[in-house]
């Protein structure tokens, strides 16, 4: 009860607050880390804390980061916080593969724009808190992260009762699902699950998320 009483006061907090309980939750558990009293504390959940400090603002849908892709927009970082097989079985097109303890030395800039996305929004909103608390300011995740990918880009599905806005809204996603190489389901119940692959990328080649400034030549004489 008293957890309860706890999280739903962090909750009613505006995002600023929100941010420095966390900050204060996450440096309070760390410290008592292994300590066997620490059952005397109350539990605080920050995962939950941390995905209900962000706003709909802070959330990029996967139909706007599709639509970024296909018109080869270049402003931003796209980072993918999953672990590295999974990443090499399948990764959004321009990605790069940041694991979550690795963000601080992974050269991201604190003036550029960030989109970071897991399997959901789990670990992209404890990403987005930390690199938020350190003093980066576009940073973003992918709502629903891969999954939500995969349902809504790679593989739409058509429902059997559909109706004629759903179908139309159903014809638009299935062009971007198949720039993506997706499958859209249009008799997604007699879709047989094993045929259905995923698209095979080529991961970038540059490792570094930094671009090196150019050196400055000497003016002559």
């Amino acid at each position: 009860m008293r957890e309860n009483k706890m999280k739903d006061k962090i909750m009613q907090l505006s995002g600023p607050k929100k941010l420095a309980v966390v900050a204060f939750a996450f440096g309070f558990i760390a410290m008592f880390a292994g300590n066997p009293y620490d059952n005397t504390f109350t539990n605080v959940n920050t995962k939950e804390i941390a995905l209900s400090s962000m706003n709909d603002a802070d959330k990029i849908s996967v139909s706007d980061l599709a639509d970024w892709i296909i018109k080869a927009k270049a402003d931003y970082k796209l980072v993918d916080l999953r672990s590295q097989e999974k990443f090499e079985e399948y990764f959004i097109p321009s990605a790069y593969n940041v694991l979550p303890v690795d963000l601080s030395t992974s050269g991201l800039m604190r003036n550029e724009k960030i989109l970071l996305y897991g399997d959901d929004n789990v670990i992209s909103a404890q990403a987005w808190f930390l690199l938020k608390s350190r003093g980066y300011k576009g940073v973003y995740i992918l709502d629903g992260g891969i999954n939500a990918w995969k349902d809504q880009i790679l593989f739409p599905k058509l429902i059997a009762d559909a109706t004629p806005e759903q179908t139309i809204e159903f014809n638009k996603m299935k062009e971007v699902s198949l720039y993506f190489g997706g499958a859209p389901q249009e008799n997604s119940e007699q879709v047989n699950k094993a045929e259905i692959k995923m698209p095979e990328l080529k991961a970038p080649v540059q490792t570094n998320l930094t671009t090196a400034p150019k050196k400055k030549k000497r003016e002559g004489c």
